[in-house]
């Protein structure tokens, strides 16, 4: 059995930051949503990625690889949405077996309103507390982590 590559002391630091910081931040994030606009961080995500897509639309397929998410658990949350009127799940016209989901005008005016306050958190708890340098470097960082990830 070969040995494992264990973390230097440094790299270690760095993980255990990564690791609580972005778990703190997500909660914080997720109670704000919540507290004063009703959405979850996964809602809230789900509304962006459909805001920036064509027509304010996408098969489901694409938006759960967009939205971090499984099929199943994208399947449940946009049922949430789709309940309060944010979304709306119609038949794909180009493929029967596929389903498409869409933006509502209300869910765009949720968002917009949601947005406002998200961006003031984001910023108050990374953009501004971040050397610009070092948040270029998470940046780098995070596409290169997405890129082995999705290499396989």
């Amino acid at each position: 059995m070969t040995e494992p590559r264990w973390l230097t002391a440094t790299e270690q630091r760095s993980w255990r930051a990564y690791v609580d910081g972005s778990a703190r931040l997500t909660e914080l994030m997720d109670r704000d949503l919540k507290t004063r606009h009703g959405l979850s961080v996964s809602e809230y995500e789900i509304l962006v990625r459909l805001s920036e897509a064509p027509g304010r639309s996408l098969r489901m397929a694409e938006l759960a690889e967009h939205a971090s998410q499984s099929r199943s658990r994208l399947s449940h949350t946009c049922a949430r949405l789709e309940g309060k009127g944010l979304v709306r799940r119609e038949d794909c016209p180009s493929d029967r077996r596929g389903v498409v989901c869409l933006l509502t005008e209300e869910g765009f005016a949720a968002l917009e309103r949601a947005a406002r306050d998200h961006v003031e958190v984001v910023r108050t708890y990374l953009v501004d507390v971040v050397d610009p340098a070092d948040l270029a470097a998470i940046g780098r960082a995070f596409d290169a982590v997405i890129k082995r990830i999705e290499a396989g």
